[in-house]
């Protein structure tokens, strides 16, 4: 399994539907289950979780970044 792949597609549908971003916050793994169609295997389900987390907070954080630079221009 790429992991990076799959991070990047649950980022992007997750993003995209407000439904499953509460499911991911509740319950990661049943989201992640919904999202791909599979039962992803224990060993590789955290650092999926992991990455999907960190994708998302940095999008967040990079938005909120570039929200703030706008106060600062004249």
């Amino acid at each position: 399994m790429d992991i990076k792949k799959t991070v990047e597609d649950i980022v992007a549908k997750i993003k995209s539907d407000e439904v499953l971003q509460k499911q991911f916050l509740s319950d990661p793994a049943g989201a992640l289950k919904k999202l791909t169609g599979i039962d992803i295997p224990a060993e590789q389900i955290d650092s999926i979780v992991a990455g999907v987390k960190a994708k998302l907070t940095a999008n967040n954080a990079g938005d909120a970044i570039k929200g703030l630079g706008g106060l600062f221009k004249k």
